[in-house]
């Protein structure tokens, strides 16, 4: 299986190809294209979906791309804009992705939800991570960001803080804490709020932009039900000028 990745970081595409009878497994949407590949759409077990749906913000349905007898190839995009990030998970090795990272993964790659403890009710994100690993052979995982992606290795002794915001996945073996960003008077004006910080080792994975940033950005052009139902010409219009 050979992946590649194009437009990166803006608006990063990948694409997989499959030998015949080969597998990769993307979130329900993510197809952009494909050719001499068969689709299966599957829950894995509906209660186990069920539950990366609710606590880990994935989709309840993924969908099979299996290679026919030439084989073939799948083009996979996320649904916003930036990056893609593709990692080679050995068994015992664990990645923590945040709500909506994941995109693809070879069929091997489990998951399950971790619960952030306390900590998360206060982090500005959410509270659960999406665990993604093998038990048995090596598997391959694609994982996306809104903007572009850092990878920061974190060493021993060191600490890394990280806004809430733009955080996207890291390894297993470090930890972190929540606390907020300065004292109260750097809370309140300037426009810092929680951050998270790192310690220990392993790799980080941040993101440039910052979705509640974007939406901080449009929230006053957004059309209420007093609004007089703004037209999305008007709306425009106050945004490009």
């Amino acid at each position: 299986m050979q992946n590649h990745i194009e437009f990166d970081p803006e608006f990063a595409l990948l694409t997989v190809a499959v030998n015949p009878g080969e597998t990769i497994r993307a979130e329900s949407g993510a197809m952009v294209s494909m050719a001499g590949v068969e689709m299966e759409t599957k829950s894995g077990g509906f209660f186990k979906a069920l539950k990366r749906k609710v606590l880990g913000g994935e989709s309840i349905f993924q969908n099979y791309f299996t290679g026919g007898p030439q084989g073939g190839w799948v083009m996979i995009a996320p649904g916003t804009p930036g990056s893609i990030v593709t990692s080679e998970l050995q068994p015992g090795r664990a990645i923590f992705l945040q709500s909506g990272a994941y995109l693809a993964s070879t069929p091997n790659v489990e998951m399950s939800t971790k619960f952030q403890g306390a900590k998360g009710l206060f982090s500005g994100e959410s509270i659960f991570f999406l665990k993604c690993y093998t038990e048995e052979t090596p598997g391959t995982l694609h994982f996306n960001s809104y903007g572009a992606i850092k990878q920061i290795d974190v060493q021993p002794g060191q600490e890394i803080t990280v806004d809430t915001g733009h955080v996207v996945a890291f390894d297993e073996g470090l930890e972190y804490r929540v606390t907020k960003a300065g004292n109260m008077k750097s809370a309140i004006l300037g426009g810092e709020g929680l951050v998270m910080i790192f310690s220990g080792q392993g790799r980080l994975y941040t993101q440039t932009r910052n979705a509640q940033g974007l939406a901080n950005v449009l929230a006053p052009f957004i059309p209420t039900s007093n609004s007089g139902g703004s037209s999305a010409l008007n709306i425009a219009g106050d945004l490009f000028g």
